[in-house]
């Protein structure tokens, strides 16, 4: 293991900045951690009902402060996005080939969840099972596609987004706002344009990132102690969940679509991640870290797309054995969140099954040992011309 993380990291070009990759992957980590902790199916009535720990006790909230990255995610994907596509420009290669290359890994993926789940669909209602619990486990497996459909509309936007203000899109959020909790005005559907806006904030950071623009200390100060006032403003005196997540039965979700609160939050998360480029750099010198940080990445898609599949394929096979507590219990008590953390282990065992079954539509077939991997390839910063300059 050793030998073969010190190849990976001899193969990297000393230009590529780890931090970048360090960020995505404690991104995406993250997701899949807070999903697993925060999420529950509960066997309950002859069939699998959704619940969270954060229904019983509202003071787990901080856990989800923690674990709800995306924005973090956002940001990185707006850096390199700018970044590549200025390479891109550099070398002469058109818009429509750099978004080719950019959506195919992208959404490669989705095609086998697609496929496995429409599977599954037919063969539960085949054998009798709950329409309830049919809708339950479609609505969790397909959830992570609303991210990527997101994330592809702004990565096919990035000419535009590369030279847009974040300001922009975060006064939308505010006006958005101010209009459904404060004037209680407007369509029910003005809701979701808080969806491409609340997201596109931190993805236009990242592209301004990309040009320089917040590339000191204090910017980066200014956006953790800036957001995390706003937000803790928001929560006491606005009326804002604390819960960064959604949490079933509320009132109001933070991310379904995204409130100002959630905006306001990732924007102190970017701010903490500007922060730690440095602290991080130093750490993925060391070979093993790189390594890790680097597997990550290339199965980035697969992890965030079958986490959740590997979640329902513990509960169900689980049930062969009864109730087991941390599984399909009531997510009501601190004795639950104790066993759902010893079954985290088996739920990564059963994700690690799905990555060897499904990665390579993400990693296309086996390269040939004089390939150099794509890991150590790409995302180099691109060339500056004298424009550029």
């Amino acid at each position: 293991m050793r030998r073969a993380a010190h190849q990976v990291d001899t193969a990297t070009p000393p230009s590529r900045d780890r931090a970048i990759d360090a960020l995505r992957a404690l991104a995406i980590l993250g997701v899949v951690l807070g999903h697993w902790l925060v999420t529950a199916l509960v066997a309950q009535d002859g069939g699998l009902h959704t619940a969270s720990p954060l229904q019983h006790m509202p003071w787990l909230a901080p856990v989800s402060w923690l674990f709800q990255t995306l924005a973090v995610f956002f940001l990185v994907g707006g850096h390199v996005a700018a970044r590549g596509l200025a390479s891109a420009r550099d070398r002469g290669d058109s818009y429509g080939a750099w978004l080719r290359a950019r959506l195919s890994r992208l959404l490669r993926p989705v095609a086998a969840l697609l496929a496995l789940w429409s599977v599954v669909a037919v063969i539960l209602l085949a054998t009798g099972t709950p329409l309830a619990t049919i809708h339950t486990l479609l609505k969790l497996a397909l959830s992570p596609l609303w991210f990527l459909l997101v994330f592809a509309a702004l990565t096919a936007a990035t000419p535009l987004v590369a030279r847009l203000n974040p300001l922009w899109p975060l006064a939308v959020v505010l006006h958005v706002d101010v209009l459904r909790f404060g004037l209680h005005l407007g369509p029910s559907w003005l809701d979701w344009a808080n969806l491409p806006a609340g997201w596109l904030v931190p993805y236009a950071l990242g592209a301004a990132w990309a040009r320089g623009e917040v590339q000191t200390r204090r910017s980066a100060w200014a956006l953790l102690l800036g957001g995390t006032a706003a937000t803790a403003l928001l929560v006491t005196c606005a009326g804002y969940p604390a819960s960064m997540v959604g949490v079933p039965g509320a009132a109001i979700s933070n991310l379904n679509p995204p409130t100002l609160a959630a905006v306001t939050f990732g924007l102190a998360q970017c701010g903490l991640a500007l922060l730690l480029r440095d602290r991080l750099r130093r750490a993925m010198a060391r070979p093993l870290a790189w390594a890790a940080t680097a597997f990550v990445n290339l199965s980035a898609m697969t992890i965030f797309l079958w986490h959740q599949t590997a979640l329902m394929a513990t509960t169900a096979t689980g049930l062969l054995a009864g109730r087991l507590p941390g599984l399909h219990t009531a997510p009501d008590s601190v004795a639950w969140v104790a066993s759902r953390l010893l079954w985290l282990p088996v739920l990564t065992l059963v994700l690690a099954l799905c990555w060897a079954a499904f990665r390579h539509h993400e990693q296309g077939p086996r390269r040939s040992r004089n390939r150099t991997s794509r890991v150590v390839r790409r995302h180099v910063p691109p060339a500056r011309s004298p424009h550029h300059a």
